[in-house]
């Protein structure tokens, strides 16, 4: 069936006119807003039932506003700017009545005596009747055609309906249409909100969790410099006690070599005297002095090897070896510590107290309820000796 469009201006039409009939549409139902109108937060308009059946879709599980039992609000988005509009308790009978568009509505429809959307009464007329209007709708051909067509031309078999009640049906279908893809749209906007809050927290919680394992480690540096102090003091004490033992021996020495000094020179002096009688006055007292003094005992030294300090090297391979194995704590490994009577913070406390001689951790380091549990992997071999 072919056909053609015709125009019949009507009159008393004008510019200003179209313009505001295009200020009127609904952005729903492309229909002039029926009242009552709302008016939404972002300022764009619908018609209420418009409005209505955009949030029954975006809220399935609302309940009716004739129900009994009382429902919080639900949301939706504008179908003009995709603005959130959150509704209280009253849902879109809350929303504020645009009294201003109803009005310019009323007044328009007075004015104007041409159906809507009829910018110059647009009409579409039968290519094979001329003179036809196309006024019915073919259902078997799915095509808009005449009257004349159905009773003399190619439709006269076919089944035809009204053309309004197919227009309104069709236009009631595309309004369904746009409600369920606004909804739908609001689902998926809704889900990409959901997720942006789970990368979020995802950061949130990696950043708590390298905080907590930085305190982890701190705790591991101050008990190995605290042991490290201990180990030093150690050290220390036994190299002031040899050196006060060495320097004693040095001091008895000195004193000996001192007097016997004195002596040797006494008895070279008295060497030297020419006459005999005095010579022999101080030659016994003098033989007795250095017989006495070359039976004095010097016999006190340090053993060989007492100046060597290698019993303090220390074999900390296998605790190196530990801390590179630290891993992350499973849940299963926390459980097997605490049959074990440890708490999952003090499995890794315990290890590190077998291998650091018992050290304890510094005050301030007690480790938190969420803190990330650190445990070392099981050895191949079995680790040396200290």
């Amino acid at each position: 069936m072919n056909f053609a469009v015709g125009f019949k201006p009507l009159l008393g039409t004008s510019q200003s006119m179209d313009n505001l009939e295009k200020q009127l549409i609904c952005p729903i139902c492309l229909e002039m807003f029926t009242k009552p109108v709302v008016i939404l937060p972002c300022q764009h308009n619908l018609c209420r039932k418009c409005a209505n059946d955009i949030f029954q879709a975006s809220n399935p599980l609302w309940q009716s506003r004739g129900s009994t039992s009382v429902s919080s609000g639900g949301r939706f988005r504008c179908p003009s700017c995709r603005h959130e509009v959150v509704l209280d308790r009253h849902g879109v009978y809350g929303l504020q009545r645009n009294l201003l568009v109803e009005n310019i509505i009323d007044i328009y429809k007075q004015e104007s005596s041409r159906p809507l959307h009829a910018k110059a009464e647009q009409q579409l007329m039968c290519e094979e009747h001329e003179d036809e209007k196309i006024n019915i709708y073919c259902l078997t051909c799915e095509v808009p055609t005449c009257s004349m067509c159905k009773v003399f031309g190619a439709h006269k078999d076919c089944e035809v309906a009204p053309l309004t009640n197919i227009y309104k049906r069709q236009k009631g279908e595309l309004s369904d249409g746009i409600a369920m893809l606004v909804a739908g749209n609001d689902r998926i906007q809704a889900i990409i909100t959901q997720m942006e809050e789970i990368c979020k927290t995802i950061e949130d919680n990696a950043r708590r969790q390298k905080q907590h394992l930085c305190l982890r480690f701190d705790s591991l540096y101050s008990i190995l410099e605290e042991r490290k102090k201990e180990l030093l003091l150690e050290i220390g004490r036994e190299q002031d006690d040899k050196l006060q033992r060495v320097r004693g021996l040095i001091r008895q020495y000195g004193d000996h070599l001192e007097v016997s000094s004195k002596l040797v020179e006494s008895a070279i002096q008295s060497m030297e005297e020419p006459q005999m009688a005095v010579y022999l006055q101080q030659a016994k007292e003098l033989i007795k002095k250095i017989t006495d003094m070359s039976k004095v005992s010097m016999s006190s030294h340090p053993e060989p090897g007492y100046e060597s300090m290698d019993h303090f090297t220390v074999n900390i391979d296998h605790v190196a070896e530990m801390l590179r194995t630290i891993e992350f704590q499973t849940d299963a490994a926390g459980e097997d510590a605490e049959q074990e009577g440890l708490g999952p913070e003090r499995g890794l406390e315990a290890e590190e107290g077998d291998h650091l001689e018992g050290t304890d951790a510094p005050e301030g380091t007690e480790d938190g309820e969420n803190l990330p549990r650190l445990r070392p992997k099981p050895a191949s071999a079995s680790h040396g000796q200290h």
